[in-house]
């Protein structure tokens, strides 16, 4: 039987997504009393450092990135007393057999890895950890997107790793799936008898799902002209809104049950080759343009050299099912677009006949799912005008609205991280990818890429500012569609 974690070892603690999201994450946890009370955290870094100095390190990066109001020196001191620091390079032998001592001095329990590494070294580290013979029962491990560039290579991952770490103990990460909007999709759906007879071709004209940042590579050039748009979020992030919209309902809320009915999404997608590439997916690469007004160079400029890597996808995908024949479910994700948006949108198939006359125009019903920046849902509804006129009934379009920030103003907005620490430590995968999962997205998406070679696609410009190339308008237009922006 599972039990809490007594030790979380965190591979890459001083790096970036450390210190930006999971340090402030653990004190979150700290500080609402939700970690293990035995729980010890040992970070390992390149660097030589004393568990002093690394315990100055992480004060520094909460003061930097939680606010003065949400911070109890209290509670930062007692995160702090939890950490201690041990220097390994993972390509030395040496070094990460004096880590796997270190380890060995500190469980007295259940252990959690959290590989926040570059991807390459998973398998060298889950084989390192096996050697010492710590990968057994009572042991499980975190390992963070992008699991692979495609398909063999997730594969080779997913293999190294599932050597030495049961399936059931790998967690795979993917942040989307710990933020509130997206569990609250889940809430939505099966906690509410509502929408649940709605949610099918019978009643769901078209849905889209975007993804859209105002940011560009920031500093992350190299690794993003290596993976693109399509491998950075539409293979994990869109493709997990996908699946958990599109579902069907599992038996329980638990690991298995989930990961089950996603995985039949997955594998009812139709592909998209060579012969509709052009009618169902539009690549972009952003140029210059202005953001808010302000001049923002293109993707070349700030790259520094010249690249055909996609900065923005738009897909008109279809999942070949009972539930969902005929929908069209159209994915959207770019850099350097309007406004920073995640939103699944929902459009309803118009009445079948207007009681009201050909001057009154009837829209059809929407449901607006936003998950950042803030998260909200809306629901779009006809409603009559107030007023008399002798022409009949005028109606209007009006959205009952839930606002997560208003509703819950008295509660504290979390990190994603914190939802996926509490339950790694305590051995619930429910919001964790299963490897098949992550090998069938890998294969959808490495077909669009083989369509592409063949038809020729490459990427097609679009201001900084603007939503995407002129062909992804033309992409749902063509169909009697159009984007919501």
């Amino acid at each position: 039987m599972t039990q809490p974690a007594t030790l979380l070892v965190l591979f890459g603690a001083t790096g970036d997504l450390a210190t930006r999201m999971l340090w402030p994450s653990l004190y979150g946890l700290e500080k609402d009393g939700l970690l293990p009370a035995g729980l010890r955290i040992l970070g390992q870094g390149r660097g030589e450092q004393s568990d002093a100095d690394f315990r100055r390190l992480v004060a520094e990066a909460l003061e930097r990135r939680v606010p003065a109001e949400d911070r109890d020196p209290a509670r930062v001191q007692a995160l702090l007393e939890r950490v201690h620091y041990h220097a390994a390079r993972i390509d030395d032998t040496a070094e990460m057999s004096a880590l796997a001592e270190r380890i060995c001095a500190l469980r007295t329990g259940d252990v959690l890895y959290h590989l926040s590494t570059a991807p390459r070294f998973y398998a060298p580290i889950a084989s390192a950890l096996s050697s010492a013979g710590l990968s057994g029962p009572g042991t499980r491990i975190m390992i963070e997107k992008p699991i692979g560039h495609d398909l063999p290579s997730s594969v080779e991952i997913n293999e190294g790793v599932g050597r030495a770490f049961a399936e059931e103990r790998i967690y795979r990460t993917d942040h989307y799936l710990g933020k509130e909007g997206v569990q609250n999709l889940l809430a939505l759906r099966f906690g509410n008898a509502l929408f649940e007879p709605l949610w099918n071709a019978r009643h769901i004209a078209q849905v889209q799902i975007t993804v859209a940042e105002t940011v560009g590579v920031e500093g992350r050039g190299d690794y993003y002209d290596h993976s693109g748009a399509m491998r950075d979020m539409v293979q994990n992030h869109l493709l997990q809104l996908l699946c958990l919209f599109a579902m069907e309902p599992p038996a329980q809320f638990e690991p298995s049950s989930v990961r089950n009915e996603k995985t039949k999404v997955l594998r009812s997608l139709r592909p998209i080759t060579a012969s509709d590439a052009a009618t169902h997916s539009v690549a972009g690469q952003y140029t210059a343009g202005a953001i808010g007004g302000v001049a923002v160079p293109g993707y070349r400029e700030e790259l520094g050299r010249d690249s055909q890597t996609e900065t923005f996808v738009a897909l008109r995908s279809h999942i070949d099912n009972w539930r969902w024949s005929g929908v069209p479910f159209y994915l959207r994700t770019g850099k350097r677009l309007p406004r920073r948006s995640s939103e699944i949108y929902v459009q309803f198939h118009k009445v079948p006949h207007s009681i009201f006359g050909a001057q009154t125009k009837i829209e059809p019903n929407a449901l607006v799912i936003q998950l950042q920046p803030e998260e909200r849902i809306s629901l779009t509804l006809m409603s009559k005008m107030p007023g008399l006129d002798r022409q009949g009934l005028k109606l209007s379009e009006i959205a009952l609205d839930m606002d997560f920030h208003d509703t819950f103003a008295h509660l504290r907005k979390r990190i994603a991280y914190e939802r996926l620490y509490l339950d790694a430590i305590e051995g619930n995968g429910t919001l964790f990818v299963r490897r098949d999962e992550t090998e069938l997205a890998w294969q959808w998406i490495d077909g669009i890429f083989a369509a592409w070679r063949e038809a020729g696609t490459t990427p097609k410009s679009y201001p900084a500012g603007t939503w995407g190339p002129t062909a992804s308008i033309v992409l749902p237009e063509r169909h009697g569609h159009s984007w919501r922006e």
